[in-house]
């Protein structure tokens, strides 16, 4: 069960709804958020929510049996959006892309890739300024450094910024030069770290472990939201598997499935999906007509230079026909959908 307080839930009434749950039977929690408050009841008790409904200080009562109860569509219908400001909104309305480079190497690189993405309308940059690498001796990021020269440039032209954050110490020095933190496949399940993300008010592009069940994705996404966070993104961005023909397997039912149990919007990253460069246009082709909210894709000016990822890395023209592709397939989704409910 989740119980909905009202804003002007006073400490009094706040104690009278919680006895009540936890004389049924039920272990409450509350979790405040930068939106409302909630009491989180877990357990097996036995209730009647009207009871609890008709109590001052309650706005509603949900019966949600998901183990993951604030990340569940079965009390919030609605898909969440995020507004990111310029223009940037990330909605099932829209078909939002963030492209960019695994690593942001140096201040002639970002120049070239902002100005691709003002040409192309494309309203987010990724780029890795901390870089978990499998050898200690690759390339592993220009650090807080990197991240001012990408931050100046994106911030003169009204470009958002999501970029990898891999420790609650880079927090603090990360939090005023991006709009969206992003938290690896290695730290997916970094519990103290998505709990500290939970305490800020920046969205959270949260990427899938890559051997994680969907629901121990989710229970990551749960952490992030208990902790005061509800602005969260969800990515695929493939798991690892038996196969060795390609990088990951990039696993497409994910997203109808998150998005039939999660009211959070849903990525898909294809370039670490699949780490093949020719197979990655289709892939993101596939996860839009899957119902991908967005697509998170690496490309570079010349890919054979990127110093990291350039196998799956896009050139310029090659992520220009690929937006174009992906622009087209998402309106042809949205009129057969709209086609079939008229029918």
């Amino acid at each position: 069960m989740l119980i909905q307080l009202t804003e002007d839930c006073t400490h009094e009434e706040l104690e009278k709804i919680t006895a009540l749950a936890e004389k049924a039977g039920f272990k409450t929690s509350k979790v405040d958020t930068h939106n409302a408050s909630y009491i989180i009841c877990s357990g097996k008790g036995e209730f009647d929510p009207r009871r609890i409904g008709t109590l001052k200080g309650v706005k509603d009562v949900h019966m949600v049996e998901d183990e993951n109860k604030l990340v569940s569509r079965l009390w919030r219908v609605n898909d969440t959006e995020l507004d990111l400001g310029d223009g940037a909104v990330i909605s099932r309305d829209n078909l939002t892309v963030a492209m960019g480079p695994c690593s942001i190497e140096s201040e002639e690189q970002v120049q070239k890739t902002v100005d691709f993405l003002l040409k192309n309308q494309v309203k987010i940059m990724r780029g890795g300024i901390f870089k978990p690498r499998s050898s200690p001796y690759s390339f592993r990021g220009m650090g807080i450094g990197g991240l001012e020269i990408f931050a100046r440039h994106c911030r003169e032209k009204g470009i958002k910024i999501v970029s990898e954050v891999m420790q609650v110490s880079q927090i603090e020095p990360m939090y005023d030069l991006v709009d969206i933190f992003q938290v690896g496949t290695r730290n997916a399940q970094n519990f103290n770290l998505l709990d500290a993300l939970g305490k800020t008010d920046k969205p959270v592009l949260l990427k899938r472990g890559m051997s994680s069940t969907i629901n121990e994705f989710l229970a990551s996404a749960e952490y992030i939201f208990s902790s005061g966070n509800e602005r969260i993104i969800l990515c695929e961005r493939g798991i690892r598997t038996f196969e060795k023909a390609y990088r990951n397997t990039l696993d497409l039912n994910a997203i109808p499935l998150l998005k039939e149990k999660s009211h959070l919007p849903v990525f898909c990253d294809p370039s670490h999906g699949v780490g093949v460069r020719r197979f990655v246009e289709p892939m993101a082709l596939a996860s839009v007509m899957a119902g991908a909210d967005g697509l998170l894709m690496e490309i570079g000016e010349v890919p054979e230079k990127a110093t990291s990822d350039a196998q799956q890395t896009l050139s310029f023209e090659e992520a220009r026909q690929a937006l174009f592709k992906m622009n087209k397939t998402f309106e042809l989704k949205k009129e057969l959908s709209f086609k079939f409910l008229s029918e």
